[in-house]
């Protein structure tokens, strides 16, 4: 087939693509005002990871799985800024890896609010200000995001979704090389780099930021003294800075994930994850009784992290992820045993077990 016939092909099918998507809207927006009248949540991150997961299962063409799941996360953040004035909290500023991965859940065409830190995502949410909040909770490589375990203790805001990122620092900077004395960072990049800062720059000295983003920032100002900074290409772009080495990390598969909060957990989708915490009562085999109450039910851990209670002396709080939901039949029975061993358990809510990153 000639060039020009395909392109008048393709031009036909982008001009019923257009027609389809504006069809798919005005059902969404009609299935919006139904959820209004009976007062249910507009983002349903059950349904979304659903209907993904069943046009990926469909999917007979060409398009990766990856590429479906981006074109049809566009698709749905239209949907979702028709049925509702969406605003997302998060930790900021703009270029953040935790911006990246807020947008990688619910597109381009919501609102976004950035914090300057975690209590404030939090607070936005529970205020209302924002209908959602994103919020690192691990990394694959430096583990548990301490300050987001803490803020769950005292919070009645609900987990209803997660995200995984893959992350891929780089060195930017806007001077050669071999005129670098300082490095700016987040101290989980540093901490992701540790190896290669000792390899390339073991004499620089490490200054580190609130985010990747101010640490471009603050390259692109102390430029004359000899800065650079370690982060994402996203950040290089907004201040100007050449990415001179990118994949940085000690580990190529450095992902972290990352949460969604909310004012309420979602309903089962046959694939989720619960998350709860527990402080057990001041007794000998406190901790191993606890733990037996997930053997019983056969309910594997995928996840437990300890923090200090801040309240007694060497009293701890666990963390704990679980699989399945808390509406399943023997994770509820695993939560009613915990509740017999301990002076405190607290769902932070149950949603689905996504594993794309």
């Amino acid at each position: 087939m000639p060039l020009d016939d395909i392109r008048k092909k393709i031009d036909s099918i982008d001009t019923q693509l257009l027609d389809l998507l504006s069809q798919r809207a005005e059902c969404v927006h009609i299935v919006g005002e139904i959820k209004k009248q009976e007062g249910l949540q507009i983002y349903a991150p059950e349904r979304e990871e659903s209907l993904l997961r069943k046009l990926v299962e469909k999917n007979q063409g060409r398009l990766p799985e990856k590429s479906i799941r981006a074109i049809y996360r566009e698709i749905m953040s239209a949907a979702l800024a028709l049925e509702d004035d969406l605003k997302i909290a998060y930790l900021g500023p703009e270029g953040t890896w935790t911006h990246q991965a807020a947008i990688k859940k619910f597109g381009h065409s919501v609102e976004y609010l950035p914090q300057a830190n975690f209590a404030e995502v939090f607070d936005q949410v529970a205020r209302r200000k924002a209908s959602y909040g994103v919020v690192p909770i691990e990394n694959s490589t430096e583990g548990a995001v301490s300050h987001t375990l803490d803020l769950f203790v005292d919070s009645p805001l609900r987990i209803c979704a997660q995200i995984l990122l893959r992350i891929e620092n780089g060195l930017m900077a806007s001077i050669p090389r071999e005129e670098i004395k300082t490095l700016y960072s987040h101290p989980q990049v540093f901490g992701q780099c540790r190896n290669w800062i000792l390899q390339n720059f073991p004499k620089a000295d490490l200054v580190e930021v609130s985010s990747t983003t101010k640490a471009a920032k603050l390259a692109k100002e102390n430029a004359h003294q000899g800065a650079a900074a370690l982060g994402g290409p996203l950040a290089a772009e907004m201040y100007g800075l050449h990415m001179m080495e990118e994949c940085i990390q000690d580990r190529a598969t450095n992902t972290t994930r990352f949460l969604v909060i909310g004012e309420k957990t979602c309903p089962p989708t046959g694939n989720d994850r619960t998350s709860i915490l527990f402080s057990m009562k001041d007794q000998p085999g406190s901790l191993v009784k606890a733990l037996t109450s997930f053997e019983s039910c056969a309910i594997n851990m995928s996840k437990i992290e300890s923090r200090p209670s801040k309240q007694r002396d060497w009293e701890y709080i666990f963390y704990v992820d679980l699989a399945g939901h808390c509406e399943d039949e023997n994770v509820a029975a695993a939560l009613d045993e915990l509740s017999r061993h301990c002076s405190l358990v607290k769902l932070l809510g149950s949603y689905p077990d996504v594993t794309d990153i």
